[in-house]
């Protein structure tokens, strides 16, 4: 104990270094770690808590049969169900952060009695008016209104004013991307809109093994086979939780992910250093080991003494960094907010904790044992000599009579190939910093910048406006029309329908020519282009146990087909369960299919200005439009903060650690090599030079180390990233890698380490002649 503690006072600088590194790594791993176990439970508990309904079925009044409610009630598994009446719109519009949002939307009675979903408000104003509306709390978190703001619904190209009164949480129906919306009128306010408007039903269910919620709606479209059933924009409209869970804890789970790979990084950076400091203190020590080993400390002894001086400090900088997490677990608290809707509580998890600080202190008692193992082959006199056993003659790289290149140029390369191990440590952090870097900034350019990749992954077409088509209007008619305005590229038409395929419920595409769309989800073999084709998603194949090649039944209403498998594609958006059929191809399943909604693709013209001219031109054949530009653009806005915060994180810690090293390698030179610059000067070089020297003796390891770990990221980025969300569905990604972001990041970084190198270098000054003497 005293050998350590000696030891760390003698290396303040290097262990308060070292000390930063672990509490850094602990503190990312321990909030990584925290957020992969507990959002699971979160969303469960909160949906516990809550009494939120574990399937819905939401319908008009039309479209109501009483035995719906009777399949339900005597589903095994279901607990308890409810049957209450509800404001039903088919594509309500708001505005959401910067930007319009559409989504199905359900609007309650916030005064009824309910034991599935009750009201409980987060936050509200104490004073209560005609025109009052109790809202999602996400709207709060991510879309920027405050209460007693004013709320707009639109409606019918009707415009429906409301005070935000409250803020309620609630799992099924509070995000954007779930393609349903749930707000809450109190009663007289209620009464005056559904005077106005048709109303509609809403059955909900609470089951003793959630799970099983798919379950239930996929039986109940087997058991009720409505074309239309489980379709966001049809008549009837199904959710479970356990889809709604899935995509709500996605973008949770990977920035989770994300914190506990760069902790990985931080610890590897760690166990460098240390193999680095054990190493160097064994060669500066070499004496002192041998004076030790002379008065009669054992080689166990002394081994141990250098295992628990970075014990000390790996254990005590993984507490402080465990106990630091739990101050900024509050900031990803909100981004988990943001997200999910939902306030996010954080309990203390000491198993966490425990298992936290164990996997750093053993990395680091592997790492420091191999290294420091030798100090027991050492023998005293040879210790005492320094560890020179008879000879050892260094061999002279680029002496300097007989080559050629400036002088200082030359010294610092000869100081570089002198010192192999430090430069083999620099360049692995490197590398492993500028992956992390170009990774973080990748991932941050396509949420935030160029989305195209990002809002593909979702399967979403990257149409400009959608036009729902009334069920009594000629689809094919109108869109002939339609092609022929102004500013109009192309049209196509584009439905989202819900079929069965080999009796699994598949979310399935229909257009009448997959080449004239812009997305092509299918990443091996192609979409389908003729009547007994179709493209499934792989986990949709996984399901099925069938591929491209083989025959799958589809069923859809009444009738069933065989189809030809001729593409696997991907999608993020309905947990991946995809399929594409041709037109051709659903109508051999319903003859009279003619398709009800639009892609409209502008060229030269607002997506505003297209709207209101399509309305005024054949607003009679159209139920609804929608700017999906805007719509998308909300949607993901809630995705760019948290990605925005991930990258600053990863930049900042990326900058950190560069100081840091060349600081502790830097200041560790100037040490060992006093005595040379101390002559140097003597002889007549200036500080600035031996500056230059030492900075540009760092370049060339740098610039490799920049190099590697920026190629890595061009070309492994995405491979990564499609690891991260296979689970979601992705199997390829596509992710644009800007060229010039990276090389000026990997430039940026080179510039600092410079920078950082030469200020570091600064100590040279104190360096001198006079001084070696003195001493």
């Amino acid at each position: 104990m005293n050998l350590a503690l000696a030891n760390i006072r003698r290396s303040k600088s290097a262990t308060a270094s070292l000390f930063t590194f672990i509490l850094v790594a602990a503190l990312l791993l321990n909030i990584g770690l925290m957020v992969i176990t507990q959002i699971n439970t979160f969303f469960d508990s909160k949906a516990e808590q809550l009494k939120d309904p574990h399937a819905i079925i939401m319908m008009d009044y039309a479209s109501y049969n009483s035995s719906y409610g009777e399949f339900i009630t005597k589903y095994p598994g279901v607990t308890e169900s409810e049957t209450e009446e509800i404001i039903n719109m088919d594509i309500a519009k708001f505005n959401f952060g910067d930007n319009e949002l559409a989504s199905r939307t359900a609007i309650f009675n916030a005064d009824d009695h309910r034991n599935i979903g009750a009201l409980k408000l987060v936050e509200k104003l104490n004073t209560s008016s005609a025109n009052d509306i109790f809202i999602p709390y996400t709207f709060k978190t991510n879309g920027g209104y405050e209460l007693g703001e004013d709320f707009t619904i639109t409606y019918q190209n009707k415009d429906y004013k409301y005070r935000i009164a409250g803020f309620f949480e609630t799992t099924m129906m509070g995000t954007t991307n779930i393609g349903f919306m749930k707000f809450m009128l109190p009663a007289i306010a209620y009464q005056t809109l559904a005077d106005e408007l048709d109303k509609g039903l809403i059955i909900s269910a609470v089951m003793e093994d959630k799970t099983q919620s798919t379950k239930l709606v996929n039986d109940f479209i087997k058991e009720f086979p409505q074309s239309t059933v489980g379709e966001p924009t049809s008549s009837i409209g199904t959710l479970d939780i356990e889809m709604v869970k899935s995509v709500s804890t996605l973008t949770i789970n990977i920035i989770a992910m994300i914190l506990v790979a760069f902790a990985a990084i931080i610890v590897l950076v760690s166990l460098i250093v240390i193999k680095y400091r054990v190493s160097n203190s064994i060669e500066d020590g070499m004496t002192n080991i041998g004076v030790l080993k002379a008065i009669g400390y054992t080689g166990r002894q002394i081994l141990s003494s250098n295992i628990l001086q970075f014990v000390l400090i790996a254990f005590s900088a993984s507490v402080v960094g465990v106990a630091l997490s739990y101050c900024l677990m509050p900031i990803i608290g909100n981004i988990i907010s943001s997200l999910s809707g939902l306030i996010w509580y954080q309990r203390f998890n000491m198993i966490i904790n425990l298992a936290n600080i164990f996997i750093i202190a053993f990395c680091v008692v592997i790492v420091t044992l191999i290294s420091a193992f030798r100090v027991r082959k050492i023998q005293p006199i040879m210790a005492l000599r320094g560890g020179i056993q008879t000879h050892s003659f260094r061999k002279n790289y680029f002496p300097l009579e007989n080559t050629g290149g400036g002088l200082h140029f030359l010294l610092a390369i000869k100081s570089m190939l002198s010192n192999v191990k430090q430069n083999i440590m620099i360049l692995l952090i490197i590398v492993a910093l500028t992956f992390a870097s170009v990774f973080s900034v990748v991932l941050f350019y396509n949420i935030a910048s160029d989305k195209t990749a990002f809002v593909n992954l979702f399967g979403v077409e990257p149409a400009n406006v959608m036009i729902s088509v009334r069920q009594d209007a000629d689809t094919t008619e109108l869109l002939s029309h339609i092609k022929q305005m102004d500013h109009v590229s192309k049209v196509n038409i584009f439905d989202f329908i819900t079929t069965k395929i080999d009796n699994q419920t598949v979310n399935t595409n229909v257009t009448d020519n997959y080449n004239q769309l812009e997305n092509n989800i299918v990443y091996e073999g192609r979409q389908p282009k003729y009547d007994n084709e179709i493209s499934i998603s792989w986990v949709v194949s996984n399901q099925i146990n069938k591929g491209i090649g083989d025959t799958v039944e589809v069923e859809y209403g009444t009738k069933t087909a065989s189809f030809l498998v001729t593409g696997l594609s991907q999608s993020i958006g309905n947990l991946g369960q995809i399929a594409s059929l041709t037109m051709d191809g659903i109508q051999r399943l319903q003859s009279d299919y003619k398709g009800t909604t639009l892609y409209v693709y502008l060229d030269g013209i607002s997506n505003q200005n297209f709207i209101e001219n399509v309305h005024e031109q054949y607003g009679d054949y159209i139920v609804e439009t929608i700017d999906i530009d805007k719509n998308v653009e909300s949607q993901t806005g809630m995705y760019t903060a948290a990605v925005f915060a991930v990258m600053i994180m990863v930049l900042t810690i990326t900058v950190l650690v560069v100081v840091m090293i060349l600081y502790l390698i830097i200041k560790t030179m100037i040490i060992k090599r006093k005595k040379e610059f101390g002559v140097m000067k003597a002889i007549g070089y200036s500080t600035i030079q031996l500056m230059h020297q030492i900075s540009i003796s760092f370049v060339p390891v740098i610039i490799t180390g920049v190099a590697i770990g920026g190629v890595l990221g061009y070309f492994y980025t995405n491979p990564m990233l499609s690891v991260l969300l296979s689970s979601a569905g992705v199997k390829r990604l596509d992710f644009i890698v800007h060229l010039p972001i990276i090389l000026m990041l990997c430039v940026g970084i080179l510039i600092l380490a410079y920078i950082v190198s030469m200020f570091v270098s600064l100590k040279i000054k104190k360096v001198s002649a006079y001084g070696l003497i003195s001493e």
